[in-house]
């Protein structure tokens, strides 16, 4: 996936992460070339010492030369700014590698082999460095094109959901207000600012982040919306034990279309109603959302599904995913149905000291 118009497609090499791919690398292959049957001298503890620290102080300092070069490069093609990367890497190595020749032969250390001339291993150092940062850079950039798609199908995702605030519940709600506005004014502007804070989240579900409370406010107010279409059909019971971690960064719409689909596929296809059981709570580890409503049986919800009004199932495996791409595979989403009722579930883990 071709990166954003002016962001850099070089790997970064400043994070401490891809720093430690290339030095990790680097004393591999000097433990390959250590372990290959070879006909030249033995290897020992200090030639594997030496040979260590040469290999790992050659690969810090083609990382530190690509990483503050990052912007000039990215200003060629990917094929040839990567090419010119390589190159650099090996110029560094092979200017390196013929100093500590130059030095270890001067001083009469015998940290290279008396058998390794110059050009040997000046040349093979310079190979070696080549395919190193080749395979290197480019492994980094597969890892970055994949991380891109992740963030632009979590982005898909978002705009997805932002879809299913559905027409049909506007215009619900503009009838709704409408019959409001000569009964009850005060009522009738509250519902249309709930109503346009809902639809400002949502026109921005793929940018940036939200938070635990603001998730909460935003299913309060939709909520509050569906009250004044459903009257005494719906209830809803909220469960808050603190200390709650309010600032906590989630995805934003992770609980509105949960409760949403508690009131579409459950609430209104009810002649009686009933209530939404919303609970929020934390362990050690992780925080815990759940919503509790009754639900018709599966057989008639599956009718529905067939029908084409699959929602349920579409929002639960967009915030799954939104959640595993925000927090990794410790976050989860599940759902069932039992005995007339349907729980949906999240859990998304706590930062060290999260809690409140």
């Amino acid at each position: 996936m071709e990166p954003a118009p002016g962001e850099p497609w070089l790997p970064d090499l400043c994070r401490l992460g891809r720093l430690a791919t290339m030095l990790g690398v680097a004393e591999l292959v000097v433990c390959v070339i250590a372990l290959a049957p070879s006909a030249d001298s033995e290897w020992t503890l200090t030639r594997f010492t030496t040979a260590s620290a040469f290999a790992l102080w050659l690969a810090l300092t083609v990382s530190v030369v690509l990483c503050v070069s990052r912007q000039h490069l990215s200003r060629f093609r990917p094929v040839v700014g990567g090419t010119l990367a390589v190159l650099a890497a090996a110029l560094i190595s092979a200017t390196g590698a013929a100093l500590v020749h130059a030095v270890d032969r001067g001083l009469g250390y015998g940290f290279v082999p008396e058998s390794m001339r110059m050009h040997r291993f000046v040349g093979g150092s310079a190979a070696i460095a080549t395919l190193i940062v080749a395979v290197v850079l480019r492994y980094l950039y597969a890892v970055d094109g994949w991380q891109a798609q992740v963030r632009a199908s979590a982005r898909a995702e978002a705009d997805a959901l932002q879809a299913r605030i559905k027409p049909h519940f506007l215009f619900n709600s503009m009838n709704t207000i409408a019959g409001l506005v000569r009964r009850d004014a005060d009522v009738a502007e509250r519902a249309v600012l709930d109503l346009s804070d809902l639809f400002r989240a949502a026109l921005g579900a793929g940018q940036g982040e939200s938070s635990l409370a603001e998730e909460v406010e935003l299913a309060e107010r939709y909520l509050s919306i569906e009250q004044l279409r459903l009257g005494e059909r719906l209830h809803v019971r909220w469960r808050r034990p603190e200390p709650l971690p309010w600032a906590l960064p989630l995805p934003r719409l992770v609980l509105q279309p949960l409760v949403e689909n508690a009131v579409l596929h459950g609430i209104s296809r009810l002649p009686s109603g009933g209530t939404i059981d919303i609970e929020l709570s934390t362990d050690v580890e992780y925080l815990h959302l759940a919503v509790h409503n009754p639900a018709p049986p599966p057989r008639e919800r599956d009718a529905e599904l067939l029908g084409g009004r699959a929602g349920s199932g579409h929002a639960q495996r967009s915030i799954a995913g939104r959640l595993a791409y925000a927090f990794g595979p410790r976050a989860r989403v599940t759902g069932r149905w039992h005995e007339g009722y349907y729980l949906a579930e999240l859990r998304v883990p706590l930062p060290p000291g999260g809690r409140s």
